[in-house]
């Protein structure tokens, strides 16, 4: 209708109401046209026909036809649409943190995902997409604002470090156990809310969103740290200031060998464990996790079959990580004597523990038949790496000590990634590209560069010999 006073069209709807309520109309009358007037009277009638015989999301739909302020637009029918299919409030917008947590919950659901998976994408959640991105609506979510989340952390990131260096102990403590956030972190954020949005758009007919724009988003590289030994130099400036050459270190062999001889002195009961994984280069679950079926002392073998992993603080047993990882290792003859006696000392102690004892399955136990748990063997470790007065590398940092010193000694590198249990020979390469730093490799320099024949070395050796040298 048009009405004469005003100049303007408008339109009447009759609205759906909730039980008890009493009759309700959408009264519009901005419009300057009457196919403008028509044209919103369609949209609101099409909302409406979202319903379908659902009289409750009729009355929903109402309800935000009548919340919409004169002159504003109505609300886009396939946004709505979405929402009412996906079984949402028609009414309420989601807002990423909303989403975050009921896809949390649906993946929860999953015998598929891994508990440590879900552990990853908890922390991402609560930590960092919440907090910067919770209050944005999802169908609002620009790659501008991921963008400046990642910008965020990262500034984060740089304030603790610099707090770190400050003088002030006052400034330092503030930032005590706080955590900075690396590339490779960011990188597992980005894949956390990514594979979230993406499950939004797969929904099929009930997809809340058209556009990812974590799969837009450029991050620093997150290669992984390259690994750098602990020479005299390093170990020097490491006395003097606390600070490591890099996140991954590895030890030379003398090393290796004096925390060994610390550990067989001072920890008797995980000294082995600790010999298997410098020689064999296990990875720590799998040298807990190791069976007794798994250790052939008599043939010189170990199978790698399993792992003690770890659910939050819970130990599980499980599979090793790939078909890879399930490999069978042949063992020297210092490690099976290593073995040998801990397999009899073993027996000492069940012997003692009576019928107490408990039958594990396990080759590396506690004196009292217990499974070790993986993190108390790597507390036990860097106890003794402290009272060893050695310069610190991680438990895992023994694995890579191993490849190390394999591909000194001239193993190829297609053996070493077999005998690590890794998929990519690209990931083994990481772990030895240290070995220029020993000096094992000192007389493979000496002997390359004696291949080159120069005037000067030659007037040495003539000026050695009693002849005049060439000036």
């Amino acid at each position: 209708m048009w009405n004469p006073n005003h100049g303007r069209w408008a339109y009447q709807l009759e609205l759906p109401t909730h039980p008890g309520q009493a009759r309700r109309q959408l009264r519009r009358s901005t419009f300057d046209t009457r196919g403008a007037a028509a044209g919103e009277r369609d949209h609101a009638k099409a909302l409406l026909a979202l319903a379908s015989d659902d009289p409750a999301v009729a009355a929903e739909i109402a309800d935000m036809l009548l919340a919409v302020t004169a002159g504003a637009s109505l609300p886009d029918r396939d946004t709505i649409a979405r929402r009412v299919r996906a079984g949402l409030p028609a009414t309420v917008t989601t807002t990423v943190g909303e989403y975050l947590q009921s896809w949390l919950a649906s993946r929860r659901s999953l015998s598929s995902v891994q508990p440590n998976t879900l552990l990853a994408y908890e922390s991402h959640i609560r930590v960092h997409l919440v907090p910067h991105l919770g209050t944005i609506a999802l169908v609002k979510l620009r790659v501008e604002h991921v963008e400046a989340m990642f910008a965020a952390i990262a500034e984060g990131s740089t304030a603790i470090e610099i707090a770190r260096q400050s003088d002030d102990p006052t400034i330092r403590a503030s930032v005590r156990g706080l955590r900075t956030t690396k590339p490779a972190s960011m990188h597992r954020i980005r894949a956390t809310l990514r594979k979230a949005l993406n499950d939004a758009i797969r929904r099929g007919n009930n997809r809340l969103i058209d556009f990812n724009p974590a799969a837009h988003i450029e991050l620093p590289s997150g290669v992984r740290p390259k690994a750098r030994v602990w020479t005299t130099k390093a170990v020097q400036r490491w006395r003097d200031t606390g600070e490591r050459p890099s996140p991954v270190m590895v030890w030379t062999p003398q090393q290796a060998g004096a925390f060994l001889d610390h550990a067989e002195e001072h920890d008797i009961a995980l000294y082995p464990l600790f010999a298997l994984i410098l020689h064999r280069g296990l990875r720590r679950g799998e040298a807990v996790g190791l069976t007794d079926t798994a250790v052939d002392l008599d043939n010189s073998l170990i199978s790698v079959t399993q792992q003690m992993a770890t659910h939050g603080y819970t130990p599980v047993i499980k599979k090793v990580k790939s078909e890879s990882g399930n490999r069978i290792m042949a063992m020297a003859s210092i490690t099976r004597v290593v073995l040998r006696a801990h397999h009899a000392r073993r027996a000492q102690w069940k012997l003692a523990a009576g019928h107490t004892w408990p039958d594990t399955g396990l080759f590396f136990v506690q004196p009292d038949g217990g499974p070790w748990h993986p993190n108390a063997v790597t507390d036990r470790f860097e106890a003794l790496v402290r009272d060893a007065d050695l310069p610190p590398i991680r438990l895992h940092d023994l694995r890579h000590c191993a490849a190390t010193y394999l591909k000194a000694v001239g193993a190829d590198l297609k053996d070493i990634q077999e005998l690590l249990g890794h998929s990519s020979a690209a990931m083994t390469d990481v772990y030895t590209s240290v070995i220029a730093e020993l000096n094992v490799e000192r007389a493979k320099a000496e002997a390359a560069a004696e291949l080159l024949p120069r005037r000067r070395e030659q007037s040495r050796v003539k000026t050695q010999g009693g002849a005049t040298p060439i000036s």
